[in-house]
């Protein structure tokens, strides 16, 4: 089965939270209630300092996302 890169999720234990799951190397979800990041994958210490540089680039693409579901649920 393939995903799309970006999911939205939500949970009634956390009725405030929205969560953004990364489905792609390297996998993470974002609560954009607190911006909390949860890393789904093992990193060595090699990858840390591509992993820090490439973060950046994921969260923004997570939250334009983020805004561009939101954009298309209020056409």
């Amino acid at each position: 089965m393939e995903f799309p890169k970006f999911l939205l999720g939500d949970n009634t234990d956390y009725p405030t939270a929205i969560f953004i799951i990364h489905t792609e190397y390297p996998r993470f979800i974002i609560n954009l209630e607190n911006d909390e990041v949860e890393w789904l994958e093992d990193f060595d210490k090699e990858d840390e300092k591509e992993l820090e540089e490439e973060s950046v680039n994921l969260i923004e693409a997570a939250t334009a996302f983020y805004d561009r579901e939101i954009f298309r649920y209020e056409e």
